[in-house]
């Protein structure tokens, strides 16, 4: 990547979430100059927590960001897995020095806010990207040259040329419509809650450095720390019908959610109990099939515009960071945009295709009861860590330039 790009001009990018932003940011180390477009009227991101493992913090600390990291994120000291009313542990797996000392890279938990804020402060660093809020992407137009775009904002319609345009604009992205026609996503039978609970309201013994995911008959719960310990994160999902909006901004109501996990462990009580309310919100789970093409002539995807997650992996957020590595490795090792865009899709969509498919199998393996459930528990340590291995080894930085 040192020697720059073989064609030098300016990519666009549409969407300023974790994914545009790191994309930008890749490209500037390549050689691209970068603009990001995004609708919202300032740069940040609804939600709560995230989860970033080896493979996703590999490409960040390549980008300078290993200080700002450890300033606002949490090394978990591991993970585990336990029974919904007994707290029984089913598994539990190593993180801190031991994923440093496996994989090169730390495993974070760290708050979406704080993570699209050292983003934005990068991005603002570099020269070479321009940010645009207020700026929604409203048509393109293909050319020889490139791709030229056509962006809404407080000052009317402007139009702006680059070599290529990169659609990060998420699960709802205008940019996929726009290339493939609308993507029909399919209700899971899934409700998620997501919610934040001042640690000085529980018990010191209830807040520990590890995450923990909770499985039970037909729903499972999941909770770490963010925000320096301040803050736990929860998220929740349960098998349920008759409710099916898709927003992330749609509030909860406490009591819904206390009924839906009522005979859980005092742990889980205790959360839902402590949660602010402010923070609480439900949205229904939607799946979409992977894309046999994520790109047409100069316009690519990246992230959810492309392969949206089941949160059942936590690798929403870091196959967006690896797409944006391998993008940007793709376009400087390229001598043309077009067929570099084609490379990029090519080693990568397999591999996002297969985390879709784990997320939807994890999805009925953390809800089984019964005797299957007993199943799982006796090999969910094997399992597990088989698959984890081979996601965190993974490197972004090197897939791009033909060596995974």
């Amino acid at each position: 990547m040192a020697k720059g790009p073989a064609f030098k001009s300016r990519v666009l990018v549409a969407g300023g979430g974790i994914g545009g932003l790191t994309a930008a940011l890749c490209l500037a180390r390549a050689g691209f100059e970068a603009t990001v477009f995004e609708q919202a009227p300032e740069f940040g991101e609804v939600g709560a927590g995230v989860q970033i493992s080896p493979n996703g913090s590999r490409v960040l600390h390549h980008l300078g960001l290993a200080p700002q990291l450890e300033a606002l994120a949490l090394r978990p000291a591991g993970m585990e897995f336990r029974n919904w009313r007994s707290g029984k542990v089913i598994s539990s797996s190593a993180m801190g020095e031991t994923s440093v000392a496996a994989y090169g890279f730390p495993y974070y938990h760290i708050h979406r806010g704080d993570l699209l804020r050292l983003l934005v402060e990068a991005v603002q660093r570099e020269e070479s990207i321009e940010l645009q809020a207020n700026a929604r992407v409203s048509g393109f137009e293909q050319n020889g040259a490139g791709v030229r775009v056509a962006v809404a904002g407080g000052a009317g319609e402007t139009e702006h040329p680059g070599v290529v345009l990169v659609g990060a604009d998420g699960i709802h992205s205008w940019v996929r419509r726009a290339l493939f026609g609308p993507q029909a996503p399919r209700f899971t039978g899934n409700v998620a809650w997501r919610a934040l609970v001042p640690t000085e309201r529980l018990p010191t013994s209830r807040v520990r450095p590890v995450g923990t995911a909770w499985w039970g008959p037909g729903r499972h719960f999941v909770h770490y720390c963010v925000r320096g310990g301040a803050l736990v994160n929860c998220v929740a999902v349960v098998e349920k019908a008759g409710w099916e909006v898709e927003s992330w901004t749609e509030p909860g109501n406490q009591g819904e959610l206390k009924a839906d996990f009522a005979g859980w462990h005092e742990e889980i009580q205790a959360l839902i109990d402590c949660m602010d309310r402010g923070t609480l919100y439900k949205w229904a789970l939607h799946d979409r099939p992977p894309m046999p093409r994520w790109s047409k002539g100069a316009v690519t995807l990246l992230g959810d515009a492309c392969h949206p997650m089941l949160p059942f992996m936590a690798q929403g957020a870091v196959t967006a960071i690896e797409d944006a590595a391998v993008l940007a490795a793709c376009l400087a090792g390229g001598s043309e945009p077009r067929a570099s865009l084609r490379r990029y899709e090519n080693l990568r969509r397999n591999r996002t295709a297969r985390i879709q498919a784990q997320a939807r199998r994890n999805a009925k393996i953390f809800h089984l009861s019964g005797v299957p459930a007993w199943l799982r528990n006796r090999t969910a340590k094997r399992a597990g860590g088989r698959l984890m291995d081979s996601l965190f080894r993974y490197n972004a930085l090197t897939a791009g330039q033909g060596q995974a």
